[in-house]
């Protein structure tokens, strides 16, 4: 399995970008993170997809786990992750994903999002693994 983030905004030298880094790094599956600017999202081909906004479904951690296995177990290779930036994402976008997601009613920064993924990938992982990482 892989996993792709891709996320609008420019996250070159930010805190928040570091942070999404050092848990994509920790994940067992190979992880990147794309990013997209003013002239739009790219296409990028995906066995799921997973739309990040305030008005989808939220999960807790093992929640997200079970979706990661459910779909790990069905065959999925590739997971893809939609982060708009300021804007937030095409309607478009939300309307073809497999799962919408969403951290709460919060608008959060899209850079910070990065971040949170990041971490409830590396979590999700964590649990599946049953790594005591996390205690909830």
């Amino acid at each position: 399995m892989r996993i792709t983030i891709l996320a609008g905004g420019r996250g070159a030298g930010h805190e928040e970008q570091a942070i999404a880094e050092r848990y994509l790094g920790r994940l067992p599956v190979a992880a990147r993170l794309v990013e997209f600017g003013a002239r739009g999202m790219p296409a990028l081909a995906a066995d799921v997809t997973v739309a990040l906004d305030e008005t989808g479904t939220s999960l807790p951690s093992p929640g997200l786990a079970a979706r990661i296995a459910a779909w790990r177990d069905a065959g999925a290779r590739h997971l893809l992750f939609l982060i708009g930036g300021a804007e937030g994402l095409p309607p478009a976008a939300r309307d073809q994903a497999d799962l919408v997601l969403a951290f709460g009613p919060a608008t959060w920064p899209h850079l910070l999002v990065r971040a949170m993924l990041a971490e409830q990938l590396y979590r999700a992982f964590t649990i599946l693994s049953g790594h005591p990482y996390h205690r909830g």
